[in-house]
């Protein structure tokens, strides 16, 4: 484990001293992992996940300190049976189909499990229960300004950002109606070690790992708020566990830097890291049909409300990335063929 990481993890512990019944939703996920590593050495964690990635991605140790119990949020029956085992104080739902060329090639999957799967979690959250929704930047209109949580329009441009503008609207009428606290976390673009779908930066750490000097990929030019997944980790955990959100109520904030870096940006950063000669090709197979040239965030009430702030910049989550990429094993794959 990084040193990055395990700072975050003894970070996290400190958020409060009582201890606390945390159920995170997609725990063998690229968050979701970094976040129970963080939770468990001061709360008692349950990771929740449906494994469609792979085995369990923790060490014998580490899977020691946590219950975790294979289920998919789809289904009702699974997701009672482990509320009932798990009562827990807060929920971190962080399961979701995040990859937005997948959303894009199954609508159906992206609406089923991020729309529904939210909402039969919601219907089944416990009175008292905090409910800590994983939503995203692309629930926001493009705009050339950092995006600001209640005056920024809001227009989603693909799947993605609509399953999670819909989520939000159920975590908010259900929070309401069944007199549960709720934060709604918009999250921006993670990066760092343990990354499970082949987004721009991973897709570039593996191209290299594999031995290639030039790199294929589609616009350089999106500018992105990347956030080191250490960060988000600590961000969801004091969402879970700090600040006051009354019973009824839903907090929405960002989580991000308030930075936005190109995909240049990132090249030429990991160029100096790798200490190595890159040149870049136009894939036009990465090319998005829609694509938002511009995003970055405004966390000030996430400062304010949680006593949040990021501790780590771009070349920090890239240099962590480098050294201990550890993608998932598929994503490796994909890159070789």
């Amino acid at each position: 484990m990084s040193k990055v990481l395990h700072a975050t993890i003894e970070r996290a512990g400190e958020v409060r001293e009582s201890s606390m019944k945390i159920l995170v939703t997609g725990a063998n996920g690229f968050v979701g992992r970094t976040l129970c590593r963080a939770l468990y050495s001061s709360h008692t964690v349950y990771g929740v996940d449906n494994l469609r990635f792979g085995p369990l991605r923790f060490t014998p140790e580490e899977a020691s300190r946590f219950v975790f119990r294979q289920a998919d949020i789809r289904e009702a029956g699974q997701v009672r049976a482990v509320l009932q085992e798990a009562r827990p104080d807060a929920i971190i739902h962080l399961a979701a189909i995040h990859f937005i060329p997948e959303c894009e090639r199954d609508p159906e999957l992206a609406i089923s499990t991020n729309v529904m799967g939210t909402v039969g979690l919601l219907a089944q959250c416990p009175p008292g229960c905090r409910f800590v929704f994983a939503s995203s930047a692309a629930v926001y209109r493009p705009d050339e300004q950092p995006l600001v949580e209640d005056r920024s329009p809001l227009g989603p441009i693909d799947v993605y950002g609509l399953t999670k503008a819909h989520g939000e609207q159920y975590v908010r009428s259900l929070a309401r109606k069944r007199g549960f606290p709720a934060v709604i976390v918009r999250l921006f673009n993670v990066v760092g070690p343990g990354e499970t779908n082949p987004h721009v930066v991973p897709q570039i750490v593996a191209q290299l790992q594999a031995g290639r000097s030039t790199l294929k990929l589609g616009s350089m030019l999106p500018r992105r708020d990347f956030i080191h997944v250490a960060d988000a980790a600590s961000g969801f955990a004091a969402a879970a566990t700090c600040g006051e959100v009354s019973s009824g109520d839903a907090v929405t904030v960002n989580l991000g830097t308030g930075k936005a870096h190109s995909v240049s940006d990132v090249v030429d950063l990991l160029a100096e890291i790798s200490a190595r000669r890159i040149t870049v090709e136009l894939d036009e197979s990465r090319l998005r049909a829609v694509d938002n040239p511009f995003v970055a965030s405004d966390t000030s009430r996430m400062r304010a409300v949680f006593g949040w702030t990021p501790r780590y910049d771009l070349r920090a989550a890239l240099e962590d990335t480098w050294h201990d990429p550890d993608l998932a094993a598929y994503l490796m794959e994909k890159t070789r063929e």
